[in-house]
């Protein structure tokens, strides 16, 4: 299963970036992985970038594509608990799970509606660079949990 991450905007700062290129080396001996960075907003208008990074994002979608939507309000899980769920979907038959990580303002209703899972890393606020890296990560334990291999304590 292709496991890809969509997010908006490009991670800036090189000690994130590096860590982030750490775990994607790590994700791709457990999945196939790849991450689309779309254009942020010009942040003029909330609701406008909102808009305008959503049909973005949306035009990497497919039909039949799964996809989970990185939400504030959404439901947070343990990591036991991810593994489990990512295991579902790949005894599911699924080809692909896409990870959206919207802008600064969130997603449309449009992505929000389009999403089968709505999953919050946690009630508080994280840049979207850590945000990436966290999920990054959380990807990668999860794999570990799945394989009853050392990582995960």
């Amino acid at each position: 299963m292709l496991i890809r991450v969509i997010a908006v905007d490009r991670i800036r700062s090189p000690n994130v970036a590096q860590l982030c290129t750490d775990l994607r080396k790590r994700l791709g001996a457990y999945h196939a992985y790849a991450e689309i960075e779309v254009r942020a907003g010009d942040g003029s208008d909330p609701r406008t970038a909102m808009r305008d990074e959503s049909a973005r994002i949306a035009r990497h979608l497919r039909a039949g594509d799964r996809m989970w939507l990185l939400e504030r309000t959404g439901t947070q899980l343990s990591s036991p608990s991810l593994a489990s769920r990512l295991e579902e979907v790949r005894r599911s038959g699924a080809q692909r799970l896409t990870l959206v990580i919207a802008g600064a303002y969130g997603a449309d209703a449009s992505l929000r509606m389009r999403a089968e899972f709505l999953w919050s890393l946690s009630e508080l606020t994280f840049l979207h660079e850590w945000a990436r890296m966290i999920v990054l990560e959380q990807l990668y334990r999860a794999a570990k949990i799945v394989r009853n291999e050392p990582y995960h304590h």
